[in-house]
């Protein structure tokens, strides 16, 4: 019988990762290092109001990207929720107040139910703010007030925009926009649409949250009492 000659082995190829995994890898690598030092009881007020301002103010000194931006959450009457980013643009001794359309989903689910929460995301400076409470309409003279204030093609996008409904394509909502242009060209000033105000969201909660290394988190959370004090917990990360 002949020899039979070895066969050399085949080496098998590279196992190729696929785009997804390599993605998912990247995105389970990404990791902020928190370094800004302890948030203890006695470094906030016992007003949860008056540390939201003075943090506030800390965001706008330290040249945050639209500081009053919030992350809205909302929920429908089926229960389910939704979220979206809207400016906070005043603040009382009663609450959070944004405007926006009283025809969109986010007017439509706080109708149904009234609940509501906040995201304020303050990533550079490793902080955040939450509220949650419930959202009620400013009157209409706030809104005629704060409209005033507004710049006259953000006026003018405010009658235009059907806000939450389809539309067909970019060229059909800029249609809506010249017509709402015409509409006002020989008016010295756009008057409030019918269909425009405000909500003004009255905290039962409102949350510090400052990043620490090792995720050992800061979290204070001011809870309002039935008497209307607030008392002031820390929670574990």
């Amino acid at each position: 019988m002949e020899p039979v000659e070895p066969v050399e082995p085949v080496e098998s190829p590279e196992p190729v990762e696929s785009p997804e995994r390599v993605e998912s890898e990247r995105l389970a690598a990404m990791r902020v290092r928190y370094v800004p030092g302890p948030l203890r009881e006695e470094d906030v007020p016992a007003d949860p109001f008056v540390a939201f301002r003075a943090w506030l103010a800390d965001a706008v000194e330290a040249g945050v990207a639209e500081p009053n931006a919030m992350v809205l959450s909302t929920v429908g009457s089926d229960g389910r929720p939704s979220s979206r980013t809207v400016l906070l643009k005043d603040l009382d001794e009663t609450g959070f107040v944004f405007y926006t359309n009283t025809t969109s989903r986010k007017a439509a689910e706080l109708a149904a139910r009234p609940a509501a929460a906040l995201c304020f995301p303050w990533h550079a400076m490793a902080r955040q703010v939450v509220v949650e409470g419930t959202a009620e309409p400013v009157d209409r003279a706030a809104a005629q007030a704060y409209w005033a204030t507004r710049p006259r093609e953000s006026q003018l996008g405010a009658w235009a925009s059907e806000q939450s409904r389809p539309v067909g394509d970019r060229e059909a909502l800029h249609a809506q926009w010249l017509a709402a242009t015409e509409r006002f060209a020989d008016a010295a000033e756009v008057p409030l649409p019918p269909h425009w105000g405000g909500y003004r969201v009255v905290p039962r909660r409102l949350e510090l949250w400052q990043g620490q290394p090792g995720r050992l988190h800061d979290r204070l959370s001011y809870e309002r009492t039935r008497a209307g004090s607030w008392t002031l917990t820390r929670l574990q990360p």
